[in-house]
């Protein structure tokens, strides 16, 4: 029976305050991203409060859905980040409680996010979609505001072309002024001259209203009937002052929203399936036309008769004779005016096919837009889902909270799912793909990264343990760490000297025999690498004695003797005889050239290295042999007498 315990509450909590914000954060960048693609015909159009409340009310609901993955993602990220990195992950686990019981109160959280992602591309994007398009075409029509500039010609009001040389901003007034005003044609042009004057919009928006002092105006007088050819009578007239209003729609005028209503965003699944019909039909209907036409194309020769160009077909088609020989019968003027009418008859064809092929291309494409849209409504609220078993797993794995690494995390996944969700759709769009393999691709890509995820962090794997991969370049190329040999705090044994020095003394004997008997200077035989067994027991040998001495000697308080232990070096006890301890990798390896010929040159490395290392050995025991010595006869005089 599913109970509701304190650590549900507790994660929930956790998760839930994180959600808030990480999905404002979210909705804020989206809204900035989508916002950059319209910020041009925004500028300068003088909207209000209002229009722009609308605006971006209209944008952030429709982003909501594509807010909620990431939202997801970056929130159990940190939480189970946060977990792991205080240590509470482990106690949860300790307690018995798989990862997979402590996220189930989340599980529950993500599934009703999911519904109501669905929920709100099914019956409120539509919507918003539609009043967004249709506010977003209103605004792009609206005539801008007017703002003078000064040295060049404005063309911001319509019929009309407005020059100011110079204008005072204090007061508002202008000076300099041209107007070149369009009534309808050249003929009905006028050119108005004024020292200054003012410009200001009625109350109601509609118009403009230009109080000009001590100018001129110059009109044409086009009378009707009036030859072209003659010279056009025209008017001048001298004012002091003078007003002039002119039309101008600076209000905001609400398009018509019928067209946007047949775009696949504006409409649920359910209409999205009723218009697939309807879309399919028209475009069968268009494909069975067009190829009638193509049968229907007869073969006419230009110089002759119906009767004739029929029974010439007819005899050309029962092999009774040939079009060369009809050619060659022809006079120079008919062979020009056949080449002349099948050239613009191939044109004719050819542009008739283009324009076939692209209208063709389109209504496909809308075909394929409603179907994208229906699949794109489900994998966009799947993908909820799959993002938090992709940020839970990972921070229980990571354990990093804050903004840090699962913010890092959180912004490769999701354009790893942008990337495919993108390629998949132009794909799908262009008819390069099929529509449900491009709108899938992103999902099918994610979902098994996920199970993976879940099923590593459940069990506790050190899949991303940096420690583990580091160790394992180390070792692939052949680097090694040195050996860090410090004064312990407490001291419960000293060392044996005297047993030590007597190891240091047989490891230098057998060293010594170990470099005469094996030339690890010399290249070995590559078939005895890759397809024969070869431990070196004898290294190892030597290694462990070595390394039991310095364990012993790392318990001494003389600071000569730690430096000089801290000198010996890591030996590396098989990678000079082959590359891996399992056989049938080396004989996999050795196989394939490229990456043999890779491994058994870092054989060679390693034998040229535990050459070094063992003359290094040496030495250091030359000179760490009589302190030992030294220090174990000191030990044996302070020793009390039993």
């Amino acid at each position: 029976m599913f109970r509701i315990k304190k650590l549900d509450i507790f994660i929930t909590k956790q998760f839930g305050l994180l959600f808030i914000a990480t999905f404002f954060i979210c909705q804020f960048v989206l809204m900035m991203q989508f916002l950059w693609r319209y910020v041009d015909d925004l500028i300068g159009k003088g909207l209000s409060l209002d229009v722009l409340a609308q605006f971006f009310w209209y944008m952030g609901v429709m982003l909501m859905p594509q807010a909620f993955p990431l939202a997801i993602l970056l929130s159990s990220l940190i939480t189970f980040g946060n977990l792991g990195e205080s240590s509470e992950l482990t106690a949860i686990k300790a307690a018995g409680i798989s990862l997979l019981q402590s996220m189930r109160s989340l599980i529950g959280i993500v599934l009703l996010i999911t519904i109501a992602s669905f929920y709100f591309q099914e019956v409120i994007g539509p919507k918003a979609f539609v009043s967004f398009q249709q506010l977003l075409l209103s605004m792009k029509q609206k005539n801008p505001e007017v703002e003078i500039p000064e040295g060049i010609f404005y063309d911001g009001i319509p019929g009309s072309n407005l020059y100011v040389q110079q204008k005072d901003l204090k007061t508002g007034m202008l000076y300099g002024i041209m107007i070149y005003r369009m009534n309808g044609s050249y003929e009905d042009a006028a050119i108005i001259l004024a020292d200054s004057g003012r410009i200001q919009a009625t109350a109601e928006k509609k118009h403009l209203w230009l109080k000009l002092y001590s100018g001129e105006w110059f009109e044409n007088m086009r009378q009707s009937g009036l030859n072209v050819a003659t010279n056009v009578p025209y008017r001048r007239e001298t004012f002091a002052n003078k007003q002039i209003l002119l039309d101008f729609d600076g209000g905001l005028n609400m398009a018509e929203a019928g067209f946007i209503a047949s775009d696949a965003r504006a409409k649920n699944v359910s209409k999205i399936l009723h218009d697939l019909d309807s879309i399919r039909e028209f475009n069968d209907s268009v494909g069975r036309q067009y190829y009638q036409e193509a049968r229907n194309l007869a073969f006419t020769l230009p110089t002759l008769s119906k009767s004739d160009s029929l029974k010439m077909e007819q005899e050309v088609k029962d092999d009774k004779i040939s079009l060369d020989t009809v050619f060659r019968k022809m006079t120079d003027v008919q062979r020009k005016e056949v080449i002349r009418q099948a050239s613009q008859d191939v044109q004719m064809m050819n542009s008739s096919n283009e324009f076939k092929r692209v209208y063709s291309f389109l209504i496909n494409r809308e075909e394929r837009m409603h179907k994208m849209e229906a699949i794109n409504k489900f994998t966009l609220s799947l993908s909820c889902l799959i993002f938090f078993f992709i940020g839970a797993p990972l921070g229980a794995i990571i354990r990093k909270g804050g903004l840090g690494v699962p913010v890092i995390i959180s912004v490769l996944v999701f354009i790893v799912f942008y990337i495919l969700d993108s390629t998949g759709m132009k794909m799908a769009r262009d008819d390069n793909w099929t529509v449900w393999f491009g709108k899938m691709l992103g999902t099918a890509v994610l979902t098994p990264i996920a199970i993976f995820f879940s099923y590593k962090a459940n069990n506790d794997s050190v899949v991303f343990n940096v420690e583990l991969y580091r160790q394992l370049l180390f070792r692939m190329l052949g680097l090694r760490s040195k050996r860090h040999i410090t004064r312990k705090e407490v001291i419960i044994e000293d060392p044996k000297y005297l047993m030590d020095a007597e190891m240091l003394k047989n490891i230098s004997i057998e060293v010594s025999n170990y470099s005469e008997a094996h030339k690890l200077l010399r290249w070995p035989n590559p078939i005895k690498v890759f397809f024969r067994p070869g431990d070196d027991h004898e290294i190892e040998h030597i290694n462990n004695v070595l390394e039991t001495a310095i364990e012993d000697l790392s318990y001494t308080t003389n600071n000569y003797v730690l430096m000089k232990l801290g000198q010996y070096p890591i030996i590396a006890t098989h990678a000079h005889t082959r590359p891996f301890r399992r056989k049938w990798l080396n004989v996999l390896i050795g196989i394939f050239l490229p990456t043999g010929l890779f491994f058994y040159f870092r054989m060679m490395r390693f034998r040229f290295r535990l050459y070094r290392d063992l003359q290094h050995i040496i030495a250091i025991n030359v000179k760490l042999i009589p302190r030992v010595i030294e220090l174990g006869n000191l030990q044996k005089e302070m020793a009390p007498v039993v």
